[in-house]
């Protein structure tokens, strides 16, 4: 493996991270918090380690194969988070190390989840500092750094794109790594700003606007107010926020057909019409389950019901109510889109809905041959056959992620917690969804979990954002030896 290489990457990583870490103290400057030096110390101290890093280990040859791009990956996540966590402890506002790391790993992985019982009173630059690592790595930093770095952007480094980006296929839409890179943060930019174009005349705050937009667009779901988005009393606001939470769970690929005229290509992409459907079934279930809640009003219904399905497939994991109230059928509905998740190649979490239909052509195709053994099936997606490394991928994913789930799910259960809360806070934080029910619902936190089940929980975190395999590597002895 080339170490060397590893730390020349991780070395941008923290340059990258020390320069969006002073959106952070002009913010604190602007309204007179000391927060601001904690910022300015922690990035400054980022930004020159970065760049030794960065001379000490210059490359000249800038190509990652596949183990050493999924270890530089998993290690560039680990170690933005150890660093994001600094600004929370030595303010005082976290005093505890490990819930700052909690929070930082929370934010970066897009997962949502909390330890802060009272949100409202972070300063302004914590609050924004939650966000913008929501909005880093939403994306990716990864990918940001593709676009970047002219050299790091060759297409021999794709497995630097595979191992950040979420879903089991990765399309080369573009001949060039680089260009696709830069194209798809130029999509995510216009995103976010047309969100913001949209809250501000709702009677959002500039401040807030760019707080929920940031952590809207990388399906984050951190909240700066304690009741999370039912602050937010306006329909238009909740609604605009539901439909853009549900944009930034469609594949950026067919955002990039769309913007390239491929209309038709764009519309043959099987998953977008699954994801779309699992929507419109889920919210129509739910509203007509929640109906006799909110008087039997079907408008009312349906707009918590779309809310909250947008936000719980896309894994944003934002809330306008305590759905711990919802009849069990709803919260049924809830826990099963938990691990659909968004599509893959978007910022959602999750298992991601293409791997859904690949395992159902599967077992579509072993049912068949039952019937008819001497048939020769080929597994299609979008009308073109999928690899056999494709399908044989997703299988083995859906073994590892069952059983990194119930490993999870034991350790946490051992403090002894109810049921419901053990299993909801472990598929919430391995999807990457955030809230779960009872304890840790949309109106609880993670505060009160014991030390092992916050690192187990943050594990799971990283795991889920990363796809498993990339943080998997980190613990094999064979990975780290030269080859």
């Amino acid at each position: 493996m080339s170490k060397r290489m590893i730390v020349y990457i991780l070395g941008w990583v923290l340059i990258v991270e020390g320069i969006a870490m002073q959106s952070c103290t002009v913010t604190s400057v602007i309204y007179g918090e000391h927060e601001a030096l904690y910022f300015l110390l922690t990035g400054l101290g980022a930004v020159l380690t970065g760049i030794l890093a960065v001379k000490l280990r210059r490359q000249k040859n800038l190509i990652l194969y596949q183990k050493a791009g999924f270890a530089a990956t998993a290690l560039s996540w680990i170690l933005m988070s150890l660093v994001a966590a600094l600004p929370f402890f030595l303010s005082g506002e976290i005093p505890d190390y490990l819930d700052a790391f909690f929070e930082s790993v929370s934010g970066f992985t897009t997962t949502g989840a909390t330890i802060l019982r009272d949100v409202e009173a972070l300063s302004h630059g914590m609050l924004l500092w939650r966000s913008v690592m929501i909005w880093l790595g939403g994306m990716g930093v990864i990918v940001f750094l593709l676009a970047l770095i002219p050299k790091l952007g060759g297409q021999q480094n794709i497995f630097l794109m595979k191992a950040e980006s979420p879903g089991p296929i990765i399309g080369k839409a573009v001949p060039k790594m680089r260009q696709y890179a830069a194209i798809l943060y130029g999509i995510y930019i216009g995103l976010t700003v047309l969100e913001i174009i949209f809250l501000l005349p709702g009677g959002m705050s500039f401040f807030d606007a760019v707080n929920v937009s940031f952590s809207n667009a990388g399906t984050g779901g951190f909240g700066i107010h304690n009741d999370n988005m039912a602050a937010y009393h306006s329909h238009y606001l909740q609604g605009v926020i539901a439909v853009f939470m549900m944009l930034f769970g469609v594949n950026f690929s067919v955002y990039f057909l769309i913007f390239a005229r491929k209309f038709k290509q764009a519309l043959m992409i099987e998953e977008l019409w699954f994801y779309l459907g699992f929507i419109a079934v889920s919210t129509t279930v739910i509203a007509l389950n929640i109906m006799p809640l909110y008087g039997n009003d079907a408008g009312e219904s349906f707009h918590q019901g779309f809310f909250y399905v947008s936000s719980i497939i896309t894994t944003t994991g934002f809330g306008i109510g305590d759905v711990n109230h919802w009849p069990q059928l709803s919260k049924a509905v809830i826990v099963v889109i938990t691990f659909v998740g968004a599509m893959a190649g978007s910022t959602g979490g999750g298992f991601k809905v293409s791997r859904m239909i690949i395992l159902a052509k599967e077992v579509k195709k072993e049912l068949s041959l039952l019937i008819h053994p001497r048939n020769i099936q080929a597994i299609k997606m979008d009308r073109k056959p999928l690899d056999h490394n494709v399908t044989r991928n997703t299988s083995v994913y859906l073994v590892v992620y069952m059983a990194i789930f119930l490993a999870s799910f034991l350790l946490v259960s051992v403090e002894g917690r109810d049921m419901v809360t053990s299993f909801t806070s472990v598929a919430a934080t391995l999807n990457n969804t955030g809230p779960g029910l009872n304890d840790v619902g949309p109106v609880g936190n993670y505060a009160d979990f014991t030390p092992l089940s916050k690192l187990v929980l943050i594990f799971d975190m990283l795991a889920g954002r990363l796809e498993l395999f990339p943080i998997l590597l980190l613990f094999s002895p064979s990975a780290w030896k030269r080859s």
